[in-house]
């Protein structure tokens, strides 16, 4: 037979073994869901005006077969009121004939880019990222940003309005394209224009793509071939609804990342416009140049307006569940025989915020950080420069500790020989607190009085768990953050800091570094704060599980390095003289 602790030193351990295990199954179960790899070999398209029953009136909506939401909303029920130009509404254009949904595409292939254009409109009906894989276990499949199919609708449209009746008065234009494929080799730079003719107008759509870039050029060139002056504007918008992408789940454990539109203004550099808010009333701002944006976890689309113009920004519900945030630019008059010009960038790709800080002003501040933003940005820039030399993002995250605590020592040491005074002077407060039991005033003067001749400052050994505290918090909004950091491996099970440790070895390691930290800890106070304190390491393992392995991995280190250091200042302050 053995012994009793045996017995319970056992029985701990297995108790503890079947919980890892419980835990290891409820994640297999409940947590990890397996993204989305494959999609449609093409973006489904909007019915077309010609294609609309005999019987439905021009503007008027048809109801969509069961389970094709694509087909919700007419094409041309997208386009803004040509009252946001304080122009005269267009009269109405006969729909013209266009060809099935499968002839109306054009393919656009870069390194950096897939993009899928319908003729129709000339809108951006899909985009995938060839650099970022949908996951890890599927690295040949690029991520999915803009779709239309398979019940989600995010698109990015485009187009004329005013008095020239060019998107305007119940239907699109139709374009014609040189070649339904563009490729666009490496170090590259080309056009797609599209061809249009309308009502006396001829109409040039031209998107320019770079080979390495995530921002596409839009130019409008219309010519007025009539006798009339014609009033005409730009609008640009992102349709999109409101389910979560594509391999991300909404019930997933942990924080959720921002779902929504966002735009800056004159006097918000950033500022978030939240899906709710739009179901309860419209938004409408003027904005000098200025960008809308809709966002999501890593990546981002936007229209950029035109620096030189007073743009106005707009955004709204629909009744098809779907939400529609762009801009409209100032209308020009075109003279006959002239041509009006109009220009914007429309990016679509991840939150990189260097690139994002040289396309236009504020649109870096997307990649949010939080409050702790002016500690967070910092701190992305060193770990980036840390990972430029060891090319290691979690050996980045360790230097990056390293580094924190060497900053911090002179106040951290002081907050150790706090506590290791504190532990030298427990005899004495325990004799204190067994004398003066039943006079709780006395006790806490004859205890000031201790505290007094000893030097000791009994709030001082708390300093050591709040310091790292901002720095943790900025530094988990940079892992959850920056798309750098997405899929970044770091050693052995670890394939992304980002992801949460598969196996919470990381997390069950730091708990016992903190149980470890805490033994050397003065255990003083109130006797239910003392056992409160025990608890805290259960409490910090429970949350860490399903946090980012990247923050795991600081917060270990940073716990290593802080029972190094106060094992050594503490053997230091007890070897030294108590005071007489």
């Amino acid at each position: 037979m053995l012994p009793t602790e045996v017995q319970r030193i056992l029985l701990l351990i297995g108790l503890a073994a079947t919980g890892y295990l419980m835990i290891l199954a409820w994640n297999d179960d409940y947590v990890k869901q397996a993204p989305e790899s494959s999609y449609s070999a093409e973006p489904e398209l909007p019915m077309a005006a010609s294609e609309l029953p005999q019987d439905v009136p021009a503007g008027g909506d048809v109801a969509a077969p069961p389970g094709d939401q694509s087909s919700a909303a007419i094409a041309h029920d997208d386009v803004p009121d040509p009252s946001l130009l304080s122009a005269a509404p267009a009269p109405p254009v006969a729909p013209a004939s266009t060809p099935a949904a499968a002839e109306r595409l054009v393919r656009v292939s870069t390194p950096t880019l897939r993009v899928w254009i319908d003729l129709l409109g000339g809108d951006i009906v899909r985009v995938q990222l060839p650099k970022y894989p949908q996951s890890l276990d599927t690295p040949d499949v690029p991520y999915l940003l803009l779709d239309n199919g398979r019940d989600r609708t995010y698109i990015a449209q485009s187009g004329l309005i005013g008095s020239a009746g060019i998107d305007s008065g119940g239907s699109r234009p139709l374009f014609h394209a040189p070649s339904a494929e563009l490729d666009v080799a490496p170090g590259e730079r080309l056009e797609l224009v599209l061809h249009s003719e309308r009502n006396g107008m001829a109409l040039r759509k031209i998107y320019s793509f770079d080979a390495d870039d995530y921002l596409i050029g839009l130019r409008y060139e219309l010519d007025n071939e009539g006798s009339e002056a014609v009033n005409a504007g730009l609008f640009a918008q992102i349709k999109r609804d409101g389910k979560a992408p594509p391999g991300e789940s909404a019930a997933s454990v942990g924080p959720k990342p921002y779902l929504g539109a966002a735009i800056t203004t004159q006097e918000n550099r950033y500022q978030k416009i939240k899906l709710d808010d739009l179901d309860d009333a419209p938004f409408r701002e003027t904005v000098e140049g200025g960008w809308i944006a809709f966002l999501q976890h890593y990546f981002l689309s936007a229209w950029i307006g035109n620096p030189e113009d007073s743009n106005r920004y707009y955004g709204q519900s629909r009744s098809d569940g779907t939400y529609i945030v762009g801009y409209t630019s100032p209308s020009q008059t075109i003279a006959p025989g002239a041509t009006g010009v109009w220009e914007s960038r429309f990016y679509a790709g991840p939150k990189d915020q260097k690139q994002l800080e040289q396309i236009a002003p504020n649109l870096n501040l997307t990649v949010d950080y939080g409050f702790l933003w002016w500690i967070a940005v910092p701190l992305f820039y060193i770990l980036d420069w840390l990972h430029g030399f060891v090319g290691n993002w979690g050996v980045a995250i360790i230097l990056l500790t390293l580094g924190v605590k060497l900053v911090l020592y002179p106040l951290s040491a002081a907050s150790y020989r706090s506590m290791a005074n504190m532990r030298r002077v427990a005899p004495q407060m325990k004799r204190l607190q067994e004398r003066y039991a039943d006079d709780r005033q006395k006790l806490s003067q004859e205890m000031m009085n201790l505290y007094k001749k000893e030097g000791v400052n009994p709030l001082g050994g708390c300093l050591p768990m709040l310091l790292p505290m901002p720095i943790f918090i900025a530094l988990y909004w940079v892992l959850f953050e920056s798309v750098e950091l997405r899929h970044a491996p770091f050693m052995l099970w670890i394939h992304d800091l980002a992801a949460m440790d598969p196996y919470f070895v990381l997390p069950l390691a730091m708990g016992g570094s903190m149980y470890l930290q805490q033994l050397l800890s003065p255990q003083v106070g109130d006797p239910m704060q003392v056992r409160m304190m025990k608890l805290m390491p259960i409490v910090f393992t429970a949350l860490f599980l399903f946090f980012p392995a990247g923050l795991v991995l600081y917060w270990l280190v940073n716990s290593l390095l802080s029972i190094a250091q106060q094992w050594y200042v503490m053997r230091q302050t007890n070897a030294q003289p108590a005071k007489s």
